[in-house]
């Protein structure tokens, strides 16, 4: 029990995905869409989020990229 149910980069990712989610839908709901669609919206914008967040965010951040090595 003492691993974490998460990583912190797999939490980072859900996390930004679901601030950008609620952005999205409160946005649309502010824009004057009902609330179901604001609510679908928001799902959309999450589900979306989380492969690109997940590619954003290299598993290994703290090192370089290897094409910069082979320039010198």
């Amino acid at each position: 029990m003492d691993q974490p149910l998460l990583s912190l980069r797999s939490a980072l990712v859900f996390l930004l995905a679901v601030l950008s989610g609620v952005a999205a839908g409160g946005l649309s709901w502010l824009a004057g869409e009902g609330a179901a669609r604001s609510v679908l919206v928001g799902l959309a914008v999450a589900s979306m989020a989380t492969p690109f967040f997940d590619r954003l965010i290299t598993p290994g951040s703290g090192e370089t990229c290897g094409k910069a090595h082979d320039h010198g």
